[in-house]
């Protein structure tokens, strides 16, 4: 569904290796490349992690030079743009397309017709489908370079077109609105990423869009493929489709459609082949994350798809009789175990994630199909993350070791042996001082928000939700204001607080808490006790070209997440390998950064994955948790008597009452142990040198959270693929 790109001109200078040509010509012609290079709009094609990862391992197929084509959607306006009225959220369309993207390549004589609705008639023992609503999809490509240009891969996203234009009929009977509604109905479809699905015509929408893209790249794949090759059963050797989270799990009856109602294989033989090429990463344990689609729906949109599925699902139940997960429950669709069912293998995205995949939702699966279920924990691309955006590091590094660590991420380990090199630390410690003063002059420029580049950087971005829980953060902050003014002249580390991320606009809760972190700042920021020593900073419209500016001047990284939710992260990685210090769970990768790093270089707090579940069971666990930490009960009593909404004291009653009632993700239960790490990572963060040597070694020990890394192992366990030889 998503590829969160950003932007490409400095990504392919980089990989082409002409940052140094380039840099001579826009001198010569009086034009400073960097603003240059932001004039780039971000593309707004994906939301966060699982967008920016799939951008990461397009690059690192293409380094890695895997013959690969990434499928998706071309939105007119993907993701919205999010602005900030009295602290709420505000979308608007995200017009990154204004002008014309000049990376696109507009294919004409790649499109395919895909159908919606109609009618199914049997024809023996295959079926015709006949929709009774179609659109095009036409092709556009991106090319994706890889390091040092020797390989560029495709990027095609399909944009739907109108089978009919304009209904002139209609036009010349008066009904002006009528004749154009082919195309709005077309363009509907590739308009916004994620539609909100809290109503029926969103989830409606929502199906269309990943049948629609789904089914075009099928065919695309099997277009290829015939073009020289004329046995379909060998497909599966030829063609490795990887699904990325549920949103494709279509693909599966889809191929399944393909080859037996249009290619004539049997039923048994068809499956055989599609679960032979299809294989499928899980990125969430979130219920509402696997998605589910009312039969219903399914029937009346994809008619022939709901037979196949009813078929694939007694299939399943034939084979295991015993079993207890079906395809299909209480009047839905279950994607998550399609999914499953239709793949030959399924991956997690970090050691924790794949053991908890095992242990629960896809516990009876995984008894039922031993062998499929494999760890690949996930990756970024250091030329992006390391060398494009801290170029001050990358530098010292190159200066240090050699530039062998770009195609090898894991050489970084190779500055351990200078960390006794006082030269080295202060050099590292003068560049990520560099990138700070860097950061504190845009923000005054940009927002109005002025910041002491010596004051620790305590960054939080990503997307809203409760399970990353950015209220726990934002509570910390409202303790440690009270705490400031309880005793203003004691010693003190100066802090600024930054968040930044998008809320889903459906998602009332995760809405409320960027209103809150907003109004908090808006009363800290104003506070001439606590404004030396504490500044909090909601950054709005996040995307790529901003995480590119705030990663490099990261002290602190908020991973903090009810263990046992975040699947991997990558956020994680991008802040530890540009010399950030995780604060954070044991959960997602944080597991493995801590390990690589160093458990004496990571700040960890709160309950395990398993300790959660128990926690979770008393029903009165967050009462207890309040009742313990007068603190805490200090804190949320700000949320219930208006201290940071006079206006409306109310405001943030239901916040509260959810931290000391349900708690789901158990914000009161881990408070207390958050509030002391984050108390010693004000005492680390005042003895310099131990600062900058732990953030060195974090530098040094990110090495293996390379996605060039995470590619070779689903070459290796998933794919069975190589390189290809030039």
């Amino acid at each position: 569904m998503e590829f969160l790109l950003g932007r490409l001109l400095e990504d392919a200078i980089t990989n082409l290796r002409l940052t140094e040509r380039v840099q001579s010509v826009t001198r010569e012609l009086g034009i400073e490349l960097g603003p240059l290079l932001h004039d780039e709009p971000d593309s707004a094609l994906g939301n966060g992690g699982l967008g920016r990862l799939a951008a990461c391992f397009l690059e690192s197929m293409s380094t890695l030079k895997i013959p690969a084509h990434g499928y998706g959607i071309r939105y007119e306006y993907g993701l919205f743009r999010q602005s900030f009225v009295d602290g709420r959220q505000v979308e608007s369309p995200e017009t990154w397309l204004q002008t014309v993207d000049p990376w696109a390549f507009e294919r004409p004589e790649l499109k395919f017709e895909i159908g919606f609705g109609g009618k199914v008639e049997e024809i023996g023992t295959a079926a015709r489908w006949t929709p009774d609503e179609a659109v095009i999809a036409q092709a556009h490509d991106t090319p994706i370079v890889g390091w040092r240009g020797r390989w560029a891969n495709t990027l095609r996203l399909w944009s739907a077109r109108p089978t009919e234009i304009f209904d002139l009929a209609r036009f010349n009977a008066g009904d002006f609105a009528a004749a154009a509604e082919p195309e709005a109905l077309a363009r509907a479809i590739t308009r916004v990423l994620y539609p909100d699905d809290t109503t029926e015509s969103g989830k409606e929408l929502r199906l269309k869009q990943e049948y629609f893209f789904t089914a075009a790249s099928l065919r695309d794949i099997l277009r290829r493929f015939e073009r020289t090759h004329d046995d379909l059963r060998k497909l599966p050797t030829k063609a490795a489709i990887q699904l990325n989270d549920t949103h494709p799990a279509i693909a599966g009856p889809e191929l399944v459609r393909l080859l037996h109602d249009e290619r004539h294989f049997s039923f048994d033989e068809a499956v055989e082949i599609a679960r032979g090429c299809l294989a499928y990463t899980n990125h969430t344990l979130l219920p509402e994350a696997l998605e589910r689609w009312p039969e219903d729906l399914m029937r009346r949109l994809l008619p022939r798809h709901m037979q196949l599925i009813e078929r694939l699902d007694a299939a399943h139940e034939a084979k295991h009789p015993s079993r207890q997960v079906a395809l299909r429950a209480h009047g839905e669709v279950q994607m998550g175990p399609l999914a499953f069912v239709m793949a030959h293998r399924v991956n997690g995205v970090s050691k924790l994630h794949t053991r908890l995949m095992k242990d629960t939702v896809f516990a009876e699966l995984n008894r039922l199909y031993p062998d499929r279920i494999v760890n690949e924990t996930n990756g970024i691309t250091p030329r992006r993350w390391l060398m494009s955006a801290n170029p001050r590091l990358s530098s010292l590094i190159g200066e240090t070791i050699g530039n062998g660590w770009l195609a090898n991420l894991e050489r970084l380990a190779e500055l351990e042996p200078h960390f006794d090199d006082a030269g080295f630390l202060d050099a590292y410690a003068a560049v990520k001082h560099a990138n700070k003063r860097d950061l504190a002059g845009w923000l005054a420029r940009a927002h109005g928000v002025h910041i002491d580049p010596a004051a620790m950087i305590d960054i939080q971005i990503k997307r809203i939700h409760e399970y990353k829980r950015q209220h726990l953060n934002i509570l910390e902050a409202i303790a440690l204001w009270q705490d400031i003014h309880d005793a203003p002249n004691a010693e003190r580390v100066p802090r600024v607080k930054i968040f930044a991320g998008k809320a889903a606009p459906g998602y009332a809760f995760a809405k409320q808490i960027i209103r809150l972190i907003n109004d908090v700042a808006a009363v800290i920021n104003a506070d001439p006790v606590t404004s030396p020593w504490l500044q909090v900073a909601f950054l709005p419209n996040y995307n790529v070209s901003l995480a590119e500016r705030l990663i490099p001047a990261a002290d602190l990284s908020e991973q903090i997440s009810t263990a046992g939710k975040e699947a991997s992260g990558t956020g994680n990685m991008k802040m530890a390998l540009n010399g950030a210090l995780t604060i954070g769970t044991l959960d997602g990768a944080n597991v493995e950064i801590r390990e690589r790093v160093g458990a004496e270089n990571f700040f960890l707090f709160g309950m395990t994955a398993d300790e959660v579940l128990e926690r979770r069971a008393m029903p009165d666990h967050a009462a207890r948790a309040i009742a313990d930490d007068p603190r805490l009960a200090r804190a949320l009593e700000t949320l219930r008597n208006g201290t940071f909404s006079a206006p409306d004291p109310g405001r943030y009653r239901g916040i509260a009452d959810n931290i000391s009632g349900p708690d789901y993700f158990l914000v009161a239960s881990d408070f207390s142990d958050f509030w002391r790490a984050q108390r010693e990572v004000d005492r680390a963060f005042a003895d310099p040198a131990r600062w900058v040597r732990a953030a060195a070694h974090n530098t040094a020990g990110s090495g293996w959270f390379s996605a060039d890394r995470a590619i070779r192992g689903y070459m290796r366990d998933v794919w069975d693929a190589a390189p290809v030889e030039l």
